[in-house]
């Protein structure tokens, strides 16, 4: 049999109506075109797919297996056209955003959380960038979004600005490198540095003072949750480098103080890298300005 989506429409319908004007009516075709559609369908299937002399008008047993077949079928197609027509009018599509800063799943929650509300039909989920090669998960579409400090020239890639951060040094109050204006990279000799469980080439503190200082502290702990290596540094277990909002954004302990790295400091730059192809969508544009004023608020607190 050739079913066609227009077979399961006029089963459905007249098992709706009752009968075949009515029908034809609903179907916006004429009587005489409903009724040579049927027996066509009819002749196909070598069965009678409706009981005539009946009023009103009812499916025969095959023709009820055709009805269960469209009331199956038809609601996946309208939703997959309802899905597309989304795709067209961009008011739906997908955003999986992979994240290269460890640190930023914090700031990202509450981005998220706005962008939900404007964009409920929009699918969201996080991938750590951390397990993966992120960019190139989101050049083979793997991945649409990528949160990373590291911008580099890839062709059909587009890093956009999100916002500047310092990296600072975090010690006990009663550290004795708490007594300094700042650090540098000399101070961590013979130091436990307490970093997020991250490849060292990721780590600011490695990759912008560290490694090219030729500088290796005594130890290094990796420790999963901010608030757990904030706790360590306050009781004296170890040092860390986090981004300054970080820190702000947890509620400031008095057991513990910031310093600058370097006497001039140390900026660094988040960016939110897509597909050339998707810059211009709408919600890619919303989830970059949602992070941008995110962004405004933590360095501002």
């Amino acid at each position: 049999m050739h079913i066609e989506f227009r077979h399961l429409r006029t089963i459905k319908a007249i098992h709706e109506s009752g009968g075949l004007a009515r029908a034809a009516d609903q179907l916006n075709i004429t009587q005489s075109a409903l009724s040579h559609q049927i027996k066509g369908l009819e002749d196909q299937a070598g069965v009678e797919l409706f009981v005539r002399r009946s009023k009103p008008m009812r499916l025969s047993p095959a023709g009820l297996r055709l009805l269960r077949l469209a009331q199956q079928v038809l609601p996946q197609v309208e939703a997959l056209q309802a899905e597309f027509d989304g795709l067209r009018k961009g008011s739906s599509g997908r955003m999986h955003i992979a994240i290269e800063c460890h640190a930023c799943f914090e700031w990202l929650f509450p981005v998220l959380e706005a962008f939900r509300k404007d964009w409920p039909d929009v699918d969201v989920d996080i991938r750590p960038g951390l397990a993966f090669d992120a960019l190139p998960a989101l050049l083979k579409e793997e991945v649409d979004l990528v949160v990373s400090s590291d911008p580099e020239t890839i062709p059909d890639v587009t890093f956009t600005e999100l916002f500047d951060y310092n990296p600072v040094f975090v010690a006990a109050a009663s550290h004795p490198l708490a007594q300094k204006e700042y650090i540098e990279a000399d101070d961590f000799r013979g130091q436990t540095l307490i970093t997020y469980p991250v490849e060292r080439t990721r780590l600011d503190v490695f990759s912008q003072l560290l490694i090219p200082a030729k500088v290796e502290p005594a130890a290094v702990r990796q420790v999963e949750l901010t608030a757990v290596i904030l706790l360590l540094v306050a009781s004296n277990r170890g040092v860390a480098v986090l981004p300054d909002w970080v820190v702000r954004e947890v509620k400031y302990n008095s057991d513990y103080v910031t310093r600058p790295l370097t006497k001039d400091g140390i900026t660094r730059r988040l960016y939110a890298a897509t597909r050339s192809d998707d810059v211009d969508k709408k919600y890619v544009q919303d989830l970059i300005s949602f992070a941008k004023r995110e962004a405004v608020k933590l360095q501002s607190a």
